[in-house]
């Protein structure tokens, strides 16, 4: 690949870019997490990090969309890396009109002289100087309305088709051009410690912006700074989530002094939630089927100071042989699930799934249902959600479990606000990327039936 072994960073802001793309495709590694383990190690700069960032993403997000623009000026084969580098440097070139695209192309030449060797630094400049020429092809020309729809989205034309079929082409469109475009950045303020102006209060004067948002009370939308960083997060005033991530403890709504099963807890997010929603009494079990992953709970809880939380290394789909059958007032299953609604935080998902692999998803989910159901008290209420928008996990696993239990029934969202409440049906809610610039979920809730029902 090169004449020498490639570090990640060595202040070289593209470089590092293109050293984090080429391990996310060959480790099959999220590129979210390698991008701040990159960042984190080197201690990168605010400007570098920003750029870092949006060059990773963006040209992560626009894979086929970038393919589809080089590929009339490619001629043979090219490396791995180097094909990986044109996308790159075209992604600049294309997308941020403040880089001036012949420095783009400078920048590229250079990268390839040091990774490689003369030849292929004409082969890159020949390349994108040939597209300064010539401009690249408009995807208007492509007939097929999904094909387009794909290349233009950067969505592998599979997801697109049942996107499309799942919910029709306009809320599809929406979606997929949404999965492009960076989240929100939203906090959870712990109301056991704080009250949501006290929490604004403390970010403020560390220099942030933040304000309540108009969906879930507890959330802030931040926009700049790094919450993480800060005093309020140390104190344990906030936690770092997406506002969609909000929606099932506040579905669930337990009360102080229940008992409360989180079955596939980690990092704790929604568990800490739970807790911060019961005031901090009762008893949470919070279950993972990786114990090391329990660890990243009790740091949450610790940092937060909740301590009605107890984990413990608990595969959910066998809980009823370790827990006593009903016997807990609620049970959460935040289930394993494909991720189609996180895509544009972890745009690597969708060229790694298969549609094969949303099959073998629902046995998963289907399990850990079936085991909640037992567990679960007479009358006590199962709260199911996903971080998908895919219908055959979210509405067709609700449909199946409550064919399967017939002493289990669907029933109606609670303690959600009015913009969220319209949007449920059934007792299922779909929060869509595209609806308040969060990340796609899915949420529902059964109830299980007393005796003489």
């Amino acid at each position: 690949m090169s004449k020498k072994s490639v570090v990640i960073w060595d202040g070289n802001v593209r470089d590092a870019a293109l050293s984090i793309l080429l391990a996310v495709d060959k480790n099959q590694a999220y590129s979210n997490l390698l991008l701040h383990e990159t960042i984190k190690r080197h201690k990168i700069d605010t400007k570098d990090r920003a750029l870092l960032t949006e060059l990773t993403y963006g040209t992560l997000q626009y894979k086929m969309t970038l393919d589809f623009y080089l590929e009339p000026f490619i001629r043979g084969t090219l490396d791995h890396w180097v094909r990986w580098l044109l996308r790159l440097s075209l992604y600049q070139m294309h997308y941020l009109t403040r880089i001036p695209p012949h420095a783009a192309v400078n920048e590229a030449v250079e990268i390839a002289k040091r990774r490689g060797h003369q030849g292929i630094a004409s082969t890159v400049n020949g390349v994108l100087r040939s597209i300064l020429r010539q401009c690249v092809q408009p995807t208007s020309e492509i007939k097929d309305p999904i094909e387009r729809l794909a290349i233009e989205t950067s969505h592998p034309q599979w997801l697109v088709e049942r996107f499309v079929e799942n919910y029709g082409m306009a809320v599809a469109t929406e979606m997929l051009h949404e999965n492009n475009v960076p989240p929100v950045q939203t906090v959870r303020v712990n109301t056991t410690k704080a009250t949501v102006n006290q929490a604004i209060a403390s970010l403020e004067a560390e220099g942030l912006t933040a304000k309540q948002s108009d969906i879930i009370p507890e959330c802030l939308h931040v926009t700049n700074g790094q919450p993480a960083r800060t005093q309020a997060f140390k104190d344990g005033l906030i936690t770092i989530q997406d506002e969609s991530s909000m929606i099932p403890a506040n579905v669930l709504n337990p009360t102080a002094g229940m008992r409360v099963l989180d079955m596939c807890a980690a990092p704790g997010g929604k568990t800490t939630h739970l807790a911060e929603k019961m005031n901090n009494e009762g008893s949470i079990l919070a279950t993972d089927l990786h114990p090391h992953k329990l660890d990243l709970i009790d740091h949450n809880t610790e940092r937060l100071d909740l301590n009605i939380v107890e984990t413990a290394p608990i595969d959910g789909r066998k809980a009823p042989e370790f827990l006593q059958l009903a016997s807990f007032d609620a049970v959460l299953v935040d289930a394993p699930c494909s991720g189609l609604g996180v895509m544009r935080r972890k745009p690597d998902i969708k060229y790694t799934k298969r549609e094969e692999d949303l099959e073998n998803l629902q046995k998963i989910q289907l399990a850990l249902l079936d085991a909640a159901s037992k567990v679960l008290k007479q009358e006590g209420k199962l709260v199911y959600s996903t971080c998908t928008v895919d219908k055959q996990e979210n509405e067709g696993t609700v449909q199946a479990f409550l064919r399967e239990h017939p002493e289990m029934e669907a029933i109606q969202l609670e303690s959600l606000p009015t913009k969220l409440a319209e949007k449920q049906a059934n007792g299922m809610l779909q929060v869509f990327p595209q609806d308040f610039g969060s990340d796609g979920f899915f949420v529902a809730a059964f109830r299980k039936k007393g005796e003489s029902q």
